[in-house]
This record gives C-alpha cells, sequence and structure tokens, in this order.
C-alpha cells in the first residue's frame, strides 16, 4: 500500500507567504490527496487562509496555531494568490472552500463514499441535506447533526459520529464551539478526512447566495458580499483589505520567518485506525 508520504513527493511544494507554509496546488491535487485519505484512512485536516486570516493570526494565536495544525493548507481568497505572485512565492490558484466542498461532496458522489453534516441550524441542515440528496444520489449521508448542542452533549455527538464510521466530516459550527469540539474529541472521531467549511452549509441549502461566476473570476467575492451587506461588513473589509495590502508591502522588504520553526510543524500521516486531534481552529472567514 503506498503511503501518503510517498505520495505527497508528486504534489507541488508549500510555499512560505506571512510566515505560513502554504500548499501550491491545484484543485485537481487537493482531490487526488483527498482519496488517498479516504481510501487509506488517514487522518486529512483541510485548512484554508484568506486576507482575513493574514492579518487577524498575527495577533491570534490561537487562530495561528490552528492553522498550522492543518495538513494540507490552502489559498481560499484570490487576494492571497495575488500577494504570493508579488512576494515571488507563487501558487497556482485560488482553491475557495465551497468550490472544495462541492468537489469533496461529487467525489463522493462517484465513488460511493459517506460524509457526516455536522452544524448549521436545523431547517437549514435539512435544507442541506434535500440539496444533497438531489445533486449527489450516489454518496451515502452516514449522518447529521445541527451545530445547536449544548457542551454536555458534545461527547454524545462525537460518539455518533464515530459509529457512522463516515469517510469525510463537515463542520459548519460556529467558532469556538467547532474548536473546543475537534481539540477534544478529534482523535476518537475516526474520520479520516475533516473540513471546516464555515458558511457554505448555508449556500448550498440555498439559504445565501454566492457571487455570481464573472465576480468570482475576478476575485472581488468580497465586493458582491459588501454590496449586499453594507452597514455589517464596510468597517471590517476597510480595515482588514488594507491592513493586508500594507502587509504585502511589508512582507517585500522583511518577509516573516516561517511560525513553524518556532512552533509546531504538522503532524507527519498516522497509521490507519489512529487519527490525530486537530488544535483549535477558528471558523472561516468569508473569502475574499
Amino acid at each position: 500500500m503506498t503511503s501518503i508520504g510517498a505520495r505527497h513527493a508528486r504534489f507541488n511544494p508549500r510555499q512560505s507567504l506571512f510566515g505560513l507554509e502554504i500548499d501550491a496546488m491545484t484543485m485537481a491535487e487537493v482531490l487526488e490527496r483527498a482519496h488517498v485519505a479516504v481510501r487509506e484512512r488517514r487522518r486529512l485536516l483541510i485548512g484554508v487562509v484568506n486576507a482575513a486570516k493574514v492579518v487577524k493570526m498575527r495577533k491570534d494565536e490561537l487562530l495561528r496555531g490552528s492553522l498550522l495544525e492543518t495538513d494540507v493548507l490552502l489559498a481560499d481568497g484570490q487576494s492571497v494568490v495575488w500577494a504570493s505572485r508579488i512576494l515571488g512565492h507563487p501558487l497556482p490558484e485560488r482553491i475557495a472552500g465551497i468550490d472544495l466542498f462541492e468537489r469533496l461532496l461529487e467525489s463522493a458522489n462517484v465513488n460511493s463514499e459517506s460524509v457526516y453534516f455536522l452544524g448549521a441550524r436545523p431547517e437549514v441542515l435539512g435544507a442541506l441535506l434535500d440539496q444533497v440528496g438531489t445533486r449527489f444520489p450516489g454518496l451515502r449521508v452516514a449522518g447529521s447533526r445541527d451545530g445547536y448542542f449544548s457542551a454536555e452533549e458534545s461527547s454524545e455527538v462525537a460518539e455518533m459520529i464515530a459509529a457512522s464510521k463516515a469517510d469525510m466530516l463537515f463542520l459548519g459550527i460556529t467558532s469556538p464551539k467547532k474548536e473546543i469540539f475537534l481539540a477534544r474529541f478529534g482523535d476518537d472521531l475516526n474520520v479520516p478526512l475533516m473540513h471546516g467549511v464555515g458558511g457554505s452549509f448555508d449556500i448550498l441549502a440555498g439559504v445565501t447566495h454566492r457571487a455570481p461566476r464573472a465576480w468570482q473570476r475576478l476575485g472581488v467575492e468580497w465586493a458582491y458580499r459588501l454590496l449586499q451587506e453594507p452597514r455589517r461588513l464596510f468597517k471590517r473589509y476597510l480595515s482588514t483589505n488594507t491592513a493586508f495590502i500594507a502587509l504585502t508591502l511589508r512582507e517585500r522588504i522583511h518577509p516573516t520567518a516561517s511560525y513553524t520553526t518556532a512552533s509546531v510543524t504538522r503532524q507527519a500521516p498516522l497509521a490507519p485506525g489512529r487519527l490525530a486531534s486537530p488544535a483549535h481552529r477558528k471558523s472561516e472567514e468569508p473569502s475574499d
């Protein structure tokens, strides 16, 4: 049996950006690695980073640590891809969390793999399951649970996930609940592929709408959201985008040393049947 470590040599190297080691992978390469992880039941914790996370992680040690703990870290924001080219460490493409979520569901559909959905309000989760059943009839839903459970119920939820023997776990629960849950029970969930999908449950369920393709290609999905919720998002985007531009300019002169050398390194692939517990992880910010 070919190990993940041996297969990983086929994938593009990581690029050092803003102190993070971001995987320079295409969507096809991420999907291939996900397929291997599920087949061999080896942990693959997927993380994504955008401009907001790059800015916040410099002061938020919890967020920074969660990004370092991922097995695959991808550029969810187009601004990160643009910055990578300016800084001479180019990433091949943006891999939006919602796009990856849908492609993984397509893969599970083709390969009759099982998934577990954890998060969102009960009515949103119900709508999501309806959409999944229609769009992906070959996919097996190993189980689902809305995100409204108490701390006392967490162990029961973890037991249900482990008993489901799902191939993939998608988490749409809020922070810090998601981080606490994964930190406490991740070692016992018995799911090889884990991916925090932020607000993707709402999008796939049809509760919220994504920017048109033309906006996505231009890398201005953030502007589409701003037009939808200007009062709530204006100050956030103004401060975050300005700070990210300033950080990118500073990186040209004084690149940030890799946090992995002074903190933690990503975990090596584990033997089948033993899944490592990921550290606390922040919820996904809207991609930029």
